[in-house]
């Protein structure tokens, strides 16, 4: 039972940090900026993975789009990289724990499930690691220029989308690692059947080797009979006479 809850709570923590991961995707606030004048002339810079914006005082946007996946950054692009892998290892991660969680109907035998359900895991593990690797990467980029005094264009500063990719990436990570270890008692309990069934069957085997009307438990068969014994002992002493 404990076991089953552990998956559950895994499963839970697994597909609410892919669900994070997905959002982060098209989260417009990878990076943001501002260049603050008077009130009138105040203007919001943004940036994600796939265009740049400007926003002014009035709340009108103008945004150009990354038309040419050649001419960008190298950054980019593993990161676009990145991030779909994790979207995609998520995916199959969360069929895959359907199908080996002990409260579903489907997958076959405990051990089978138990084997899926730790394929599982590890598919949220790496999905996890590529969403953060990708977000560790971005804010790498932007930290180094933000800090670098020799760099004069504008600076940019962490936005809302690379904190909820990291926690979306904790999550997977954590959600992953409870259904791998999840399986150990799966295993435990498999083993123990089997030598129940062995002991079993050795001591079946073991009683109807007797013929048919003997049926007497081994321990009483190996006691010897007290009667057979004192018959014996009587005709010792009479032997002789």
């Amino acid at each position: 039972m404990s076991s089953m809850f552990q998956e559950i709570v895994a499963f839970f923590f697994s597909t609410a940090g892919w669900i994070l991961e997905s959002s982060t995707l098209p989260t417009d606030y990878w990076k943001v900026s501002s260049d603050d004048g008077s009130v009138i002339t105040t203007a919001s810079f943004w940036s994600n993975l796939w265009k740049t914006c400007v926003t002014d005082s009035t709340g009108v946007s103008n945004c150009k789009e990354f038309i040419s996946m050649l001419a960008l950054d190298g950054y980019i692009i593993a990161c676009r990289a990145l991030m779909i892998s994790a979207v995609i290892l998520g995916f199959f991660g969360s069929i895959f724990a359907l199908v080996g969680m002990k409260c579903t109907k489907i997958g076959g035998s405990d051990k089978n499930k138990a084997r899926i359900a730790c394929f599982a895991g590890v598919h949220f593990i790496l999905s996890g690691l590529c969403s953060l690797s990708s977000c560790s990467i971005y804010a790498h980029r932007i930290t180094s220029e933000f800090f670098d005094p020799m760099f004069i264009s504008q600076k940019y500063e962490l936005g809302a989308a690379l904190f909820i990719g990291w926690g979306g990436s904790v999550l997977c990570i954590l959600g992953g690692t409870m259904l791998c270890f999840s399986i150990a008692g799966s295993f435990t309990s498999s083993k123990r059947e089997v030598n129940y069934i062995y002991r079993g069957a050795a001591s079946h085997s073991r009683i109807s080797s007797y013929p048919k009307g003997q049926a007497k438990s081994v321990n009483q068969r190996l006691t010897p009979d007290n009667s057979t014994s004192s018959r014996i002992q009587h005709f010792d002493k009479n032997v002789y006479v």
